[in-house]
């Protein structure tokens, strides 16, 4: 659940929820399919076997919800904030252009993504925003989003294998060069807004109430910041 703390709002992913329980339940199963394992008659190790096995998938289930931040998301007066095991990233307020749901093109439908896209004003910012680290993790993560809307004459997908990760120098509005993963990102931003129309997303894994209510909750909190600084 969210809650307040020093005038800000806390997000927590619906994602991490039950890490404790499933632990619990993990240690469980391994207990008892060593028991059927040790005590009962032979021709039940092999369903032991699996039982524990079980239990295992749930211990590392649980180690990793509970390996998470005890919030995903934090709406201060004036920056959106995004943590992740991996790092963090920042957007200020005035620095939104567009929050919404990005959709895709299928046949003659429009398709809802279970995404939250946010559109920059200045997308240069964003890149002091974030630890190099978390980018690392959102270039893999982000992968199947730059497989959205492909061209018409990309029908097979190959034509975007070459350029997945654009590892040239990337260009800054003010002029100045970076490169590395710094670069990719910006590129990654790039290409994505061209495509979905948005530079970052969160997944809607990482909150902890129906999309449109967050969206709303976003909007109004973008509306109380900008009119704090009028």
């Amino acid at each position: 659940m969210s809650g307040t703390k020093s005038d800000s709002i806390f997000i927590r992913a619906a994602s991490t929820h039950n890490g404790l329980t499933s632990i619990l339940i993990g240690s469980g199963l391994i207990l008892l399919g060593a028991f059927v394992c040790i005590v009962l008659p032979q021709i039940l190790f092999l369903p032991g076997v699996f039982i524990i096995s079980g239990g295992i998938v749930g211990l590392i289930i649980g180690w990793f919800k509970l390996k998470e931040p005890m919030y995903s998301l934090e709406l201060s007066r004036e920056y959106l904030i995004y943590n992740h095991r991996r790092g963090k990233w920042r957007i200020s307020w005035d620095n939104i252009q567009r929050i919404d749901v990005p959709r895709i093109t299928k046949g003659i439908e429009q398709v809802e993504l279970e995404m939250i896209g946010f559109r920059l004003r200045d997308p240069d910012i964003f890149l002091d925003e974030i630890s190099p680290r978390l980018i690392t993790y959102l270039l893999m993560e982000q992968r199947p989003l730059t497989m959205q809307n492909l061209d018409s004459n990309c029908a097979s997908g190959q034509c975007y294998g070459s350029d997945m990760i654009d590892d040239e120098k990337f260009v800054r509005s003010d002029g100045t060069n970076i490169r590395g993963v710094l670069a990719m990102f910006g590129h990654r931003m790039k290409k994505l807004r061209q495509q979905l129309g948005y530079d970052i997303f969160i997944s809607s894994n990482e909150i902890d109430r129906d999309v449109n209510k967050f969206l709303s909750l976003l909007k109004d909190c973008q509306a109380t910041a900008i009119q704090t600084k009028r």
